[in-house]
């Protein structure tokens, strides 16, 4: 039994910390937004004396292959539920650049936990997909809950409290710049803005951060990204060149790399073009996916 499934890629439409919790860790409030753009995942089923898993595709992500998403999360499940678990090989068709802010190991995994409770039978809800998700990635969780509803998401804590939301659709351009950045360290930066207020009833403000952004919606990583990034800083500004065309904010997602501008409908596909040539760095154009 093969089974072929999309991970896609996600954007924060902004960034927030609002604090830090006892544990050390820091509470965030964001939208998600998952993307056209992203990777495949092929799984089949392999000969039982097979090793449990090989994997394909994902040769230099990491320094070895048991440190990658996919097969943590393949041996977790295998772990705990020994009875059920059969080897696979997984091929995975790699687009989603890494450190880029885009949670692709992420969302590689997630689509893993999703494609074994198929696969080897689970019959895993999905807060208990979620559960497992929690303990592999703190973005992990938002692609299995996205997948499952086909919406976007309000996330909050340390990104497990995840509530439903339906944004108007949009496309984005988005700049990869060469720069692999940090989570660890962007964290630690004396400068980072820890305490944004919480915002209520995020979903009725989209006209606040979906395009255009106001003075309450930041992503709290990007003046480090741009101080710490040549290569972020060029992109940015050649996103920034462009707002007076499309009357929207350029952005940087999530702790990665990548920055993105809202493109309006009606855009040409001629400028879209040219937009895509004149950039400093590799670049695209997604849309939402739900």
């Amino acid at each position: 039994m093969a089974l072929k499934i999309f991970s896609p890629a996600k954007i924060n439409l902004f960034l927030h910390i609002t604090g830090k919790r006892p544990d050390g860790y820091h509470d965030l409030q964001s939208v998600f937004r998952a993307l056209d753009f992203g990777d495949w995942l092929s799984f089949d089923l392999a000969d039982t004396n097979s090793p449990l898993v090989t994997l394909t595709g994902a040769e230099g992500l990491t320094e070895n292959l048991d440190q990658n998403l996919i097969v943590k999360a393949v041996t977790l499940l295998a772990n705990h539920f020994p009875n059920h678990a059969k080897p696979l090989v997984i091929d995975l068709q790699k687009r989603i650049p890494t450190g880029a802010g885009l949670g692709g190991g992420s969302s590689n995994c997630a689509m893993t936990l999703i494609a074994l409770n198929q696969l080897w039978a689970l019959d895993l809800s999905l807060q208990a997909l979620i559960d497992f998700g929690q303990q592999l990635g703190a973005d992990v969780p938002f692609f299995i809950f996205s997948h499952f509803h086909q919406q976007d998401a309000i996330v909050c804590g340390i990104g497990e409290i995840l509530t439903p939301l339906k944004l108007p659709s949009a496309r984005y351009l988005l700049l990869f710049p060469q720069a692999h950045l940090s989570t660890a360290q962007f964290f630690a930066h004396p400068d980072l803005q820890k305490n944004c207020l919480p915002i209520s009833d995020i979903g009725s403000h989209y006209d606040d951060y979906g395009d255009a952004m106001t003075d309450t919606f930041i992503n709290v990583f990007e003046p480090i990204a741009v101080m710490h990034s040549p290569a972020v800083a060029s992109a940015l500004d050649y996103l920034k060149s462009l707002q007076a065309s499309t009357g929207t904010t350029a952005r940087l997602t999530g702790t990665g790399s990548t920055v993105f501008l809202p493109i309006p409908d009606g855009t040409d596909e001629a400028v879209l073009k040219q937009w895509l040539t004149d950039a400093p760095c590799p670049a695209a154009i997604a849309q939402n996916l739900y």
